[in-house]
């Protein structure tokens, strides 16, 4: 749930949409893009004020209002509750802290400042983005590929770290950031018949 309905809302709202959550949002004027993602049936927007059965059959709650009073009412109610709750800008009402996230297909890499600099975890995001390229995202899933028919073939736990210590520190990577795909993947036959034959 999302009590709020102006950019950060929005923000969460496509973030928590990665992950096919559930999510409804509570709050009496929203965004045209909670507007748009309500339109699409993406998210249920329930355009009025924050009531106490709202939370009935919440597990987590995110407060993206502008009026810290009602923030903190929201907050103190979920905790009675036992409802996980994230006050956005507010780490002192807040269960878990929300990191900032790079995905690059199944590497997922995650910056917190414990809800202490939101901005400076998003600073580093973006320069981490332009060193996390989408090729280490397609190289993880290239050794995801292979985990399976070394841990079938292969039952020494010490040749195993060997194979995929060749395959790692080989240069798929740099094939891959080159566009060479079919390079790369010859390359990672290369590494696994040396071990497998």
């Amino acid at each position: 749930m999302i009590i709020g309905g102006g950019q950060v809302a929005l923000r969460k709202a496509e973030n928590l949409l990665e992950y096919d959550a559930d999510i409804i949002v509570v709050s009496p004027r929203a965004e045209k893009g909670i507007e748009s993602l309500a339109q699409l049936e993406k998210i249920i927007w329930h355009p009025r004020n924050f009531a106490l059965d709202d939370l009935a059959n919440a597990f987590l709650v995110f407060i993206a209002t502008d009026d810290n009073r009602i923030n903190k009412q929201i907050s103190q109610l979920c905790k009675e509750a036992g409802i996980l709750v994230n006050a956005v800008d507010d780490p002192e009402n807040c269960d878990f802290y929300v990191p900032s996230v790079i995905r690059r297909n199944s590497l997922v890499l995650a910056v917190s400042t414990e809800g202490k600099s939101p901005l400076y975890a998003q600073k580093l995001r973006r320069e981490l983005e332009n060193i996390v390229t989408e090729a280490h995202g397609k190289f993880v899933d290239l050794l995801g590929e292979q985990r399976g028919i070394i841990k079938e073939k292969i039952t020494d736990i010490n040749v195993r770290q060997e194979v995929f210590r060749s395959l790692v520190y080989s240069d798929i990577l740099e094939l891959l950031e080159a566009g060479e795909e079919e390079k790369a993947r010859e390359r990672i036959r290369e590494c696994m018949s040396f071990w497998l034959d």
